[in-house]
């Protein structure tokens, strides 16, 4: 296993290796990060000398870094995702986050690997499945609440048993309102598959929402929108369900998100290990070191959509951005004068300044978000403190509803913006200095807080000093300047038959020999993760059939599900089997429960009881029709529709045929 069932992983993510190196600055103990290729975000590749320049800075923290290879792949890319995950690694890279089993079956390196969240892992059989299959760490679907996280923890068996899977959980950023790995309206509509890194994202469209009979529900609303995961307030419980690795979602953000994000749960997380010390249950970050700020992490100043923590606590009516799928940021003032160019404000709290170059939006009498991006920003000075007025760069005549006493957000302050372009955090590396004399010089020996030792010595005459107090104040002073380094010092001893006089260049340069020696130390000790075994026979799938949701899309993937047992295998939805209404979209957001027209609400309601029923809706967006159909025994809902004609008429570089039906010697 790569975590000791003590210790906690903050999981960060980065679209770079210039992020990753930030994510790392900024405190997590591992980053995922897009290869080459096959990385389920099509535009997010990375070379592999950026891939070996993020290790390298990764390992010098015991940080890990986790290789995205999570698309399904077809049989003519195996070859080249075969010789991607040798390249990486031989860079270093610790696991592969996978989606497609085919990479079982073929000759990958001994690297961990990890189910991505695109394997759909919802119940405690698939997870146990996935372990025993050789999978390490394993990524539960987003929809889970704390109790059945907890049952999967509980299948996975003893925390210290040989091969015995992490759990991985998202604790922030955008949600995907499918279950991971089981939509297909992006491909059905467009071709470009979300399996394969190329989701066209129809969730963020606006639709017109109406039922059986034609009659409206909503009004181009983004009813399949979600707003941004947000598990600030539940790490403590998701730590006693099981969780271990804690995973910021984001690999398409900027620098300023990941280094906001991961200093906000860095502090979080540290606060929690501060506890569970004190009482006497501790745990411990999984990489080494402190990590220090320059400023206060603040989620609600990067992009999102609002905050949820979705299903973790039980299901709520507020989870959908059903308004907008942009960022509305935080709520500053109101207009007071719309001017020929320039509009002023009254700002709620007097300490708000504004900046050239903020964001600020409001909503239309449609409610739709409207963005007014400021050139020029000035306090009016004639007025009571609070009063701005500010030049938008687009003109006046664009902002359409704008008027006085509109309300007025900022999503964007530059202050923050120039704030994260600068340096922002400090990591160290907690260390111990201990210098003693040699017959002919000085020996110094730094242990740091893993338990690695670097020593130097220096040949030295032992010169008696003038003043003892000042010689052994100097020497603490020059022994402690590890301020270019990334470790810092908790103690000094120094084993002296007198406090000699060394000159400062003596010492400094014992001090870098020292650690440099610790430096390579570290290294040589720095172990990487190991690939779990199968067990033997092989584990039997949960079930003996696999629709087109099973996505598989090559014949090794199709020989390891065989292999495990399943005897009907349907090719993915890629392979274009699938002509006829599908389910193209299984999500726990029901519409019907946003809007209030669910059956199991409207029960004991008097006089409504009996007459709500769970009939279909449909969907409508320009020429796009879905059909949504309720299954409300799991509660969930299910977005129907069929394969445009132009996507079946895509060429298909090679074609796929598995069992429709049982061939006539399974059992």
């Amino acid at each position: 296993m790569s975590l000791l069932p003590h210790q906690l992983e903050l999981l960060s993510p980065a679209r770079d290796a210039d992020i990753g190196i930030e994510a790392i600055n900024h405190g997590a103990d591992a980053v995922y990060i897009g290869g080459p290729a096959f990385g389920a975000r099509a535009s997010a590749g990375n070379d592999i000398r950026d891939i070996e320049r993020l290790v390298k800075h990764a390992h010098r923290f015991n940080s890990r870094i986790f290789i995205t290879l999570n698309t399904i792949l077809r049989d003519d890319e195996l070859e080249a995702a075969r010789q991607m995950a040798w390249q990486v690694y031989e860079a270093g890279a610790d696991a592969l986050i996978i989606q497609d089993m085919g990479l079982l079956e073929i000759d990958l390196p001994p690297i961990q690997l990890h189910a991505s969240t695109q394997t759909d892992i919802r119940t405690p059989e698939k997870a146990r499945f996935l372990q025993d299959a050789g999978l390490s760490q394993i990524v539960l679907a987003r929809e889970l609440t704390v109790q059945q996280i907890a049952a999967v923890h509980k299948a996975l068996g003893p925390v210290d048993a040989p091969g015995r899977a992490n759990i991985e959980f998202f604790i922030h950023g955008a949600l995907c309102v499918a279950y991971s790995g089981q939509c297909n309206i992006s491909h059905a509509q467009t071709g470009r598959s979300a399996n394969r890194g190329d989701c066209s994202q129809a969730c963020r469209l606006p639709y017109q929402v109406t039922d059986a009979k034609g009659r409206f529900i909503a009004h181009d609303k983004h009813v399949l929108s979600m707003k941004d995961n947000n598990q600030s307030d539940n790490l403590r419980a998701l730590i006693d369900a099981g969780v271990r690795s804690f995973k910021i979602e984001g690999r398409y953000k900027d620098m300023g998100y990941v280094k906001n994000i991961t200093a906000h749960y860095r502090t979080l997380i540290d606060e929690i290990l501060q506890e569970r010390e004190s009482a006497g249950r501790p745990l411990s970050r999984s990489s080494s070191g402190a990590t220090t700020f320059t400023f206060t992490p603040d989620p609600l100043q990067n992009f999102n959509r609002e905050f949820t923590d979705y299903f973790v606590t039980g299901r709520k009516e507020d989870i959908g951005a059903f308004d907008t799928p942009k960022n509305p940021g935080q709520a500053i003032g109101w207009v007071t004068k719309v001017g020929p160019d320039f509009v002023e404000l009254e700002v709620s709290d007097p300490a708000t300044v504004l900046h050239n170059g903020d964001g600020l939006c409001y909503y239309d009498l449609h409610k739709e978000l409207v963005g007014m991006a400021i050139n020029v920003a000035e306090p009016v000075l004639a007025r009571s403190v609070g009063q701005w007025r500010v030049y938008p760069k687009d003109p006046m005549d664009g902002f359409k509803d704008l008027r006085k006493g509109t309300e007025v957000n900022r999503n964007r302050d530059m202050d923050w913006v120039r704030t994260l372009e600068k340096k922002s955090s400090d990591r160290r590396i907690g260390l111990w200095a201990h210098l003693s004399e040699t017959p002919t010089g000085f020996s110094l020996m730094l242990t740091d807080e893993d338990g690695n030792v670097g020593c130097a010595d220096v040949l030295h005459a032992h010169q008696s000093a003038t003043d003892a107090a000042k010689a052994e104040a100097s020497l603490r002073e020059q022994l402690g300047r590890f301020g270019a380094t990334i470790f810092a010092v908790h103690d000094i001893a120094l084993q002296l038959t007198e406090p000699w006089f060394v000159p400062a260049s003596v010492l400094n340069a014992l001090r870098r020999d020292a650690l440099a020696d610790l430096e390579a130390n570290r290294a040589r000790n720095f172990e990487r993760l190991q690939r779990a075994t199968p067990i033997e026979p092989p584990a039997p799938y949960p079930e003996d059939t696999l629709s087109f949701l099973g996505n598989v899309f090559n014949h090794k993937a199709h020989d390891f599900y065989v292999r495990h047992g399943v005897k009907v295998i349907d090719a993915a939805y890629e392979a274009h089997e699938e002509e006829g209404e599908v389910s193209l979209m299984i999500t726990k957001h029901c519409v019907r429960f946003s809007m209030s027209l669910c059956p199991k609400q409207a029960k004991g309601v008097t006089g409504v009881q009996g007459t709500i029923k769970a009939e279909p809706l449909m969907l409508i967006n320009g020429k796009e029709k879905l059909t949504l159909r309720f299954d409300c025994k799991p509660c969930e809902m299910h977005v129907v529709g069929k394969i445009k004609r132009q996507v079946l008429n895509q060429a298909n570089e090679i074609p796929l045929t598995f069992y429709k039906a049982r061939p006539q010697n399974a059992h």
